[in-house]
């Protein structure tokens, strides 16, 4: 039987390393750090990256080995030490990322790549210790994938800033972003911080090692792939450029509010966001990125005429009455393309035939998980009530075809009523309520 690192052990000791780094980049603004690769081989520390990777499941990569052939037949012991003795010894090289791709919902397909279970925990050791040292440098206009932060502190920000005073806004889609990132540029945007030449090699043969698809090679000569442990974090060095170019020299144009890739600015007047439009376009030049023009916009919010979608929520002012006079307030509510999304997520779990043979029990065990999902991320105006609403009818319609094709019956869309009591009685939940 293989020992097993406590959990909270590792968890405490590898924090107690980043409180320390986090303070030490605090400290000196300009300090470049030499020596992390040691520490990234440390043992509580690759044991926390292999506690992450593990807790957030996952298929294997292109060699074949999934988290429970490691867990199960080849032991965690085992596996992490062999991970320690490659760094130590310098003979650790990642292996080319599996590609998959994911449909979107304009029809086109997202590339992911899969690394594979080694590469994944060594990047999250790597994630951890540089983390903390540019997280200090990181703006507070930026929210994606960081430490404490979230979309909801994203879209918090944006009703913040409308409530100044804002009516322009500037919806910018960044053209593949993730695919079109410069790895020289990136590359001395760590540098910046990291001088350590091991850490820094690391992070070079991640970026060039390339992926498989329909068992063919294919060299990587731009982009940091989505899918991989530290892509994210070098997605933010990246546009953290933008983030501090704005910062110090376009305040007065707008706001800026970004998550990861998905960023807009709120502006007060038309001409602020004609000549934010232009500084993002000079930025981009620099970065070698794109505006995507077919997906941005410029939005005025002005009424309730129009609004503008960002992470997931259609964002629109909304008349209010308040003793009689109407005042126009910031809603936030699901996007067109959130609530199809959701339908499908339900239609998915409640339409396979193979299902008829499941009870209404585990039918809504499989459900419950999805509505609680969106519950906790939609739910944050009352005014998405209405939106939600529908969704709930959706799936209790859903329901009832599936308890009413599971009994025979020939009628498949009556009795609604009677497999909304069923449902309610094996502990649905609901969006609304």
């Amino acid at each position: 039987m293989n020992a097993v690192k406590p959990a909270n052990d590792t968890k405490v000791k590898a924090q107690e390393l980043q409180d320390k780094l986090y303070l030490a980049a605090k400290e000196n603004p300009k300090r470049r750090f030499h020596a992390l690769y040691d520490k990234i081989y440390r043992k509580d520390i690759l044991w926390e990256a292999w506690r992450r990777v593990k807790s957030k499941k996952g298929s294997g990569g292109i060699d074949g080995v999934s988290l429970e052939h490691i867990v199960e037949v080849y032991g965690a012991e085992r596996f992490v030490e062999e991970i320690r003795e490659k760094l130590v010894s310098g003979t650790y090289h990642p292996l080319p990322a599996r590609r998959k791709e994911i449909p979107k919902p304009d029809g086109k397909l997202r590339p992911l790549g899969i690394p594979s279970i080694i590469d994944r925990v060594v990047q999250m050791a790597t994630k951890m210790v540089m983390e903390p040292i540019f997280e200090t440098d990181f703006k507070d206009c930026s929210y994606g994938f960081r430490p404490k932060r979230s979309q909801h502190g994203a879209i918090r920000q944006i009703r913040r800033e409308v409530k100044k005073g804002v009516y322009w806004v500037v919806d910018i889609d960044i053209k593949g972003y993730f695919d079109n990132i410069g790895h020289e540029k990136l590359m001395k945007l760590v540098e910046q911080r990291i001088s350590d030449r091991r850490v820094l090699k690391l992070i070079w043969k991640w970026l060039k090692a390339g992926f498989v698809k329909d068992d063919q090679f294919y060299e990587t000569d731009l982009g940091s792939p989505q899918g991989s442990v530290i892509s994210p974090l070098l997605s933010n060095i990246y546009l953290n450029y933008l983030d501090k170019v704005w910062e110090n020299k376009f305040t007065e144009l707008g706001a800026l509010v970004r998550f990861a890739d998905d960023l807009v600015i709120l502006c007060k007047t038309k001409e602020q966001a004609m000549k934010a439009i232009d500084v993002l376009k000079a930025v981009f030049n620099k970065l070698e990125i794109e505006i995507n023009t077919s997906k941005s916009k410029l939005v005025n919010l002005w009424g309730d005429k129009t609004g503008f979608d960002f992470l997931g929520m259609h964002h629109r002012k909304i008349p209010k009455q308040v003793k009689g006079v109407a005042h126009y307030i910031l809603r936030s509510y699901p996007s067109k393309k959130a609530m199809k999304k959701m339908k499908e997520k339900v239609k998915e779990v409640t339409e396979p035939r193979n299902r008829l043979f499941w009870t209404m029990n585990r039918m809504v065990e499989e459900l419950n998980p999805k509505i609680q999902g969106w519950r906790n991320y939609y739910a944050m105006d009352a005014f998405a009530d209405l939106f939600l609403n529908k969704i709930d009818w959706y799936i209790r319609k859903r329901l009832t075809l599936f308890w009413n094709k599971k009994c025979n019956r020939r009628m498949k869309h009556s009795n609604s009523r009677l497999a909304g009591i069923i449902a309610q009685h094996s502990g649905l939940k609901k969006l609304v309520g």
